[in-house]
């Protein structure tokens, strides 16, 4: 029987695969997490995809308990600034895309163009965002749209079968810090062992398998199955079991990041529910709104712009709140390793692989990672098919938002410097040249986007496509042979639901200041 698993690293990464699976078994399997004290969270990750919605729901977990704990904000969108133009933005919201006589509400803007925003018109979110409404009434429920909360949604699907069945219309921001800090006090209670210590060695079986981690304090650790959670150092992935790791840095080169933590009067300030990604020089700055502080940071490339230039660009972006407050920088590993689970060793989070936080993609592979963890958790008889069917599964996901973001720096209009011109000119992922061709003749549906599931339905590369306004895109030919009442009608439908909801809804702030 394989019932011990030992998880070796903490922060994010490790207590959401440690609280996961032990909602998800129980007492049937013995977890050990065992952390440095000295080690801290990388706080990168702090905006998330709807999906994560799934995750506090298989843990049993309401937002009344868990997000005052961890400053915790909603997300309805990303709002991306200056991609196209100085002054120019649009939003990549979660919201389900209309569809009219058979084509996407997206695709019908595109022939009639009602107005220059696609996102206002085809969707609700945006014009929501810019009055800064919170998307759950002052009593909890939820503002009146197509998804139905309570419904009899299938419970336990993971996020690949949820996808196209129903789209949740948030996600979250929340401290990272604060989420390990909650879910270290969820799990332990539950019965996981929780050891601070600093693993010296990883020892190792004649066939290569790990028996044991050798730690400071508290001897060997040992063993059936062990998580690598150590982040970008990749302790047994990369150093003892020697797995490669595949770099995307020829076509994603950012790789450096610089972040602060910026207290502010968020009352005053006003919570704007989304994630702001601003395109910058040599990359690109995030602002996430919390409950009493903004997290900001630029993530950039360093063969075009030096640290010390980055954290003064950021200082003078976010103004004199940030004059006293430490920064952060951090060295990004960009990339995957080749193959997330070998032997008996499974990679979770920064280890198993990473692409920058663009699309708030860092929560959702260690979402989906642990998901696949438990949809091929193995027997004592370690079938090596359940490794090569989780080792696909991770690959696709990486390799899928790879070619996602990528299309952000190739679809951005502006070239006004080397870095933005030669985001035009790097090599594309395999298979991508192709689709792009396609996508300009007809926008990306279901068949001709990355073929396997990556968390990103067609009508985000809509999104980006539209909104960053580099790649001539079109409407489908067939339309000009439809009626195109119904689709005009939805768009009225669209811009009354909208000034209604903005005259019901409460402010973000109000909403937050209540649940907290």
């Amino acid at each position: 029987m394989l019932d011990n698993v030992v998880i070796v690293g903490g922060g994010t990464a490790g207590w959401m695969t440690a609280s996961y699976l032990k909602a998800a078994f129980g007492e049937r399997i013995n977890i050990t997490l065992v952390e440095s004290g000295q080690v801290g969270t990388i706080g990168v990750g702090e905006a998330t995809f709807s999906d994560i919605r799934h995750f506090f729901e298989f843990l049993g977990l309401k937002e009344a308990d868990w997000m005052p704990a961890c400053n915790a904000t909603y997300k309805l969108a990303v709002r991306f600034e200056n991609w196209r133009e100085p002054g120019h933005h649009f939003y990549h919201p979660f919201e389900h895309m209309p569809t009219v006589n058979g084509h996407s509400l997206t695709d019908w803007w595109l022939k009639e163009q009602p107005s220059d925003r696609f996102d206002k018109d085809c969707f609700v979110m945006a014009s929501l965002i810019d009055a800064e409404r919170s998307p759950r009434h002052l009593d909890g429920s939820l503002f009146e749209q197509e998804y139905v909360e309570g419904s009899k949604e299938a419970h336990g699907l993971t996020m690949s079968e949820h996808q196209g069945k129903v789209q949740f219309p948030y996600a979250y921001h929340f401290e990272a810090a604060l989420l390990a800090k909650y879910l270290t006090e969820y799990a332990t209670s539950r019965g996981v062992r929780h050891v601070v210590d600093t693993v010296q060695e990883v020892v190792q079986d004649e066939r290569g398998w790990i028996t044991s981690v050798r730690t400071d304090e508290h001897g060997e650790l040992g063993g059936d199955l062990f998580i690598d959670c150590t982040g970008f150092r990749g302790l047994l992935i990369n150093k003892a079991l020697e797995e490669p790791f595949i770099s995307y840095a020829d076509t994603l080169p950012n790789d450096s990041a610089v972040a602060l933590q910026v207290p502010m009067d968020m009352d005053k300030r006003g919570i704007r529910p989304c994630t702001t990604a601003t395109a910058q020089d040599a990359g690109w700055i995030w602002t996430i709104p919390l409950m009493g502080r903004v997290g900001t940071g630029y993530v950039y490339a360093k063969d075009y712009l030096s640290p010390e230039e980055a954290e003064s660009t950021l200082r003078k972006f976010v103004g004199p709140a940030a004059a006293d407050v430490e920064a952060n920088h951090i060295r990004m590993r960009i990339g995957r390793t080749r193959n997330s689970w070998v032997n008996n060793c499974v990679a979770v989070g920064l280890s198993s692989g990473f692409v920058e936080p663009l699309e708030s993609t860092g929560i959702f592979f260690i979402h989906h990672a642990i998901e696949q963890l438990a949809k091929n958790f193995p027997s004592a008889d370690w079938n090596p098919k359940q490794r090569e069917i989780y080792n696909d599964a991770i690959a696709h996901v990486m390799d899928g938002v790879r070619e996602f973001l990528v299309l952000h720096y190739i679809g951005a209009k502006r070239s006004d410097n080397q870095y933005w011109r030669d985001a035009k000119t790097r090599p594309l992922p395999p298979g991508m040249a192709e689709r792009l061709e396609q996508w300009k003749a007809q926008l990306p549906t279901s068949e001709t986007i990355f073929p396997y599931y990556h968390g990103l339905p067609p009508y985000s590369y809509h999104c980006v496509l539209l909104g960053t306004g580099g790649i001539q895109v079109q409407s489908s030919p067939a339309l000009g042979l439809t009626d195109s009442g119904p689709a005009l009608e939805e768009f009225r439908q669209i811009r009354e639901k909208t000034d209604h909801l903005i005259s019901v809804l409460p402010r973000a702030y109000d909403y937050f200041a209540r649940l907290h």
